[in-house]
C-alpha cells in the first residue's frame, strides 16, 4: 500500500474503531509502525524552504494510538529480564549502526540513525532521533518526539511525548543542540538548531522564555530561537496571597560562531559569564 492507501486507512479506522476488527485495518497500522520503525515515515518533519517550520502528520499519530489496542500482551525475556507489554523492542542494531549500552531500551516504531548511542536510557514508540545524537545515561525520549542530528540529550534529560490531542505538535530539538542535565523539555516545545539548554531548565508549551540580551526582554512561549543560550530564571508574578517567583527560562546570549559545535556545557556558559 502506497502512503496514500495508507492515510486513507487509517482515518477511517479513527472515526470507527469497528474497523479495527479487519485484517486491512490491522495490515494498515502494522504498515505504518513498519515505515516509522525504519524512518521512512515521520510524526513530524521540517518543511521544505522554511527555516524552522515544521508539518505534523496527525494521521500518523492516530496510527500509533490505535497500534495498541490492537497489540496482546506478552512476556519478554531478556534474562536476566523479563518484561511484560504489547510493545515488541527494536532489534539488530548492528545493522542499524547503533550502539546500546545495556540496559537502554527503545521500542520499536522509534527510529534510531545510524551513529546514534543510546546510554542506559529510554526511546519510546513514533520517536525519531537523528544521526550521531547521543542519548545520555537516564535520559528518556517521548513518543513521537523529533531529535535532531549531533544532539547530545546529557544526563536524565526528559523529553515529553506527545500523542493526544493528535493535532498537538511534538517536542522537537532540531540539530546541533545541547540539553543540559536534568532537563524537561514538554508539551510540543521546539528547540532550534544549535540551541544550548543550560542544566535543569524546564520549558513547556506555556513557559515564558525571555531574552535578556538587548535593552528589552523579548518573550517566546514553547520555541528557543537557533543557536540561543538558555539558563533557568524566574519572573515576579502577583497572586491574590502576594508576590511570587514564577519558573521562566532566560536566553542569556547566542552560541559563538567561534565555538566548537560539540564544546561542553560548562564551556558555553562560561562565554557568558554564568556561573558553573
Amino acid at each position: 500500500m502506497n502512503t496514500s492507501e495508507l492515510q486513507n486507512i487509517i482515518e477511517a479506522a479513527w472515526a470507527d474503531r469497528s474497523l479495527l476488527q479487519q485484517s486491512a485495518t490491522t495490515d494498515a497500522i502494522h504498515a505504518v509502525i513498519e515505515e516509522l520503525d525504519k524512518g521512512r515515515l515521520r510524526v513530524a518533519q521540517p518543511i521544505e524552504g522554511k527555516d524552522g517550520e515544521w508539518q505534523v502528520n496527525d494521521w500518523v499519530k492516530k496510527a500509533v494510538i490505535l497500534y495498541f489496542p490492537i497489540q496482546q500482551m506478552e512476556t519478554i525475556e531478556l534474562t536476566p529480564f523479563e518484561y511484560r507489554d504489547k510493545m515488541r523492542l527494536k532489534t539488530d542494531y548492528a545493522g542499524q549502526g547503533v550502539r546500546v549500552v545495556p540496559p537502554a531500551t527503545a521500542r520499536y516504531g522509534a527510529y534510531l540513525a545510524p551513529g546514534v548511542i543510546l546510554m542506559p536510557s529510554y526511546t519510546n514508540i513514533g520517536a525519531w532521533v537523528g544521526e550521531g545524537t547521543m542519548v545520555d545515561t537516564w535520559a528518556t525520549v517521548g513518543s513521537c518526539a523529533q531529535i535532531g542530528a549531533g544532539v547530545h540529550l546529557s544526563g536524565g534529560v526528559g523529553i515529553g511525548g506527545v500523542l493526544e490531542p493528535v493535532q498537538a505538535a511534538p517536542v522537537i530539538v532540531e540539530d546541533g543542540a545541547f540539553i543540559g542535565s536534568r532537563s524537561i523539555l514538554v508539551e510540543g516545545c521546539h528547540i532550534g538548531k544549535e540551541a544550548v539548554i543550560g542544566a535543569g531548565v524546564t520549558i513547556t508549551g506555556s513557559t515564558k522564555i525571555i531574552d535578556v540580551t538587548g535593552a528589552e526582554p523579548k518573550e517566546y512561549k514553547g520555541i528557543v530561537p537557533a543557536r540561543s543560550v538558555v539558563i533557568p530564571g524566574s519572573y515576579t508574578k502577583q497572586f491574590p496571597a502576594g508576590e511570587y517567583q514564577v519558573p521562566c527560562a532566560l536566553i542569556i546570549g547566542q552560541r559563538k560562531p567561534s565555538t566548537d559545535l560539540k564544546t561542553s556545557l560548562n564551556d558555553a556558559l562560561r562565554e557568558h559569564n554564568v556561573a558553573v
